[in-house]
């Protein structure tokens, strides 16, 4: 199944795709140590806005372990190239709200084994928005590419905003119509993290992203059947991924 035009009205798109992602008032929990077959689930909530599923109880419905006394890994590498960002703030203060001991990790200036470190200690990882192309260099340059990867597949909630949901596609050529791969001088491709074996696009329908993300769908179903499976959502809906199952959350 892919991604149907985005002209077309949300009643008929959320037809077309009940059979890729399963549509629901109260989400399916992502339960502690997830395990299937013996091995650990990935268990990945993606959202466009952290603040707004927090705040319309999205959140909650996806993620109904206690989280109160919990560590987690917070990256706001992205935003460092962002004139604005608020978003990071908000998103941090509403993670202490619920009793979360937020350990910011900055990627840009740490070292490799500090990274490695402080990814693996905490409970949690959340990467923020911001810049994709920015994050993705830094993400590499830092070696938390390959943590991220490793507790993901391990197991370890992963928590992505805006960009830190794209990071998680096979590639982030597509995001072009998101951000400025000129903010990431240093970055030598668009592989990215390969977590997924589709492509988020977060910010659906959302100013200022709403034509980009229009023009991202209109040219992936030009390619007919080469077309890429791309998953919309918008700021107050979120992507709950456990183990292979996907479902869009709101």
């Amino acid at each position: 199944m892919f991604v149907q035009s985005v002209f077309k009205k949300r009643s008929r798109f959320v037809a077309r795709f009940s059979a890729v992602l399963i549509f629901i008032a109260c989400a399916a929990t992502v339960p502690g140590g997830a395990e299937e077959d013996g091995k650990s689930v990935k268990k990945i909530l993606l959202v466009s806005s952290f603040t707004e599923v927090v705040k319309n109880g999205v959140f909650a419905k996806c993620i109904d372990e206690p989280l109160a006394g919990k560590s987690l890994t917070f990256i706001p590498a992205a935003s460092a190239v962002e004139k604005f960002t608020f978003y990071v703030k908000a998103a941090k203060k509403a993670f202490e709200k619920m009793g979360i001991k937020v350990d910011v990790l900055d990627i840009i200036n740490a070292s490799h084994e500090e990274v490695a470190a402080t990814i693996g200690k905490n409970d949690l990882l959340y990467i923020a928005g911001g810049n994709t192309f920015f994050l993705l260099q830094e993400l590499k340059k830092s070696g938390a590419d390959k943590a991220v990867r490793e507790h993901i597949r391990k197991g370890k909630l992963y928590i992505g905003e805006s960009a830190g949901t794209i990071i998680l596609a096979p590639d982030i050529e597509y995001a072009k119509d998101y951000d400025d791969p000129k903010k990431a001088p240093g970055l030598d491709g668009y592989d990215a993290l390969k977590v997924l074996d589709f492509y988020p696009l977060p910010h659906y329908t959302e100013f200022p992203f709403k034509k980009g993300v229009e023009k991202i769908i209109a040219e992936n179903e030009s390619l007919g059947e080469n077309r890429k499976v791309m998953y919309p959502f918008t700021n107050k809906q979120a992507l709950l991924i456990i183990g292979d199952k996907v479902t869009l959350a709101e």
